[in-house]
């Protein structure tokens, strides 16, 4: 099962169990959010296209972190003319762990990663 979702003026196309980064939200690491604007939703050939949002569609979704994206460099230059601006820009962004999709289709549900730890030594 997949979803459509709006998130930050951006649409983000989703299944349980997958990591998003989406623009910056205010939220705590390790919080569950709820997303309502879920503009499709599809399982197998059946797809549910909302007008504009599906009623009683849900994402669940769990924040594993924050960050900031690559740095994209902007350049500017007017030849002959002695004009050069150089300037950089990192946008910042929120990771997160999608949980559960649900709609009147169905229900699908995914479990944390779960992080591997290093072995203990053995105390003797």
């Amino acid at each position: 099962m997949y979803a459509v979702i709006k998130t930050g003026g951006k649409q983000y196309k989703v299944a349980a169990g997958e990591k998003i980064k989406v623009e910056q939200m205010p939220a705590d690491i390790g919080a569950e959010i709820t997303i309502d604007q879920v503009l499709a939703v599809g399982a197998g050939d059946q797809v549910s296209v909302g007008t504009p949002l599906v009623s009683g569609a849900t994402v669940s979704a769990t924040v594993l972190s924050h960050g900031r994206h690559d740095k994209v460099r902007i350049f500017k230059m007017r030849r002959r003319k002695h004009y050069r601006k150089q300037q950089g820009h990192r946008q910042n962004y929120t990771e997160l762990f999608v949980s559960k999709i649900a709609s009147a289709l169905g229900e699908t549900t995914a479990e944390l990663p779960v992080k591997k730890s290093a072995p203990a030594a053995a105390a003797a």
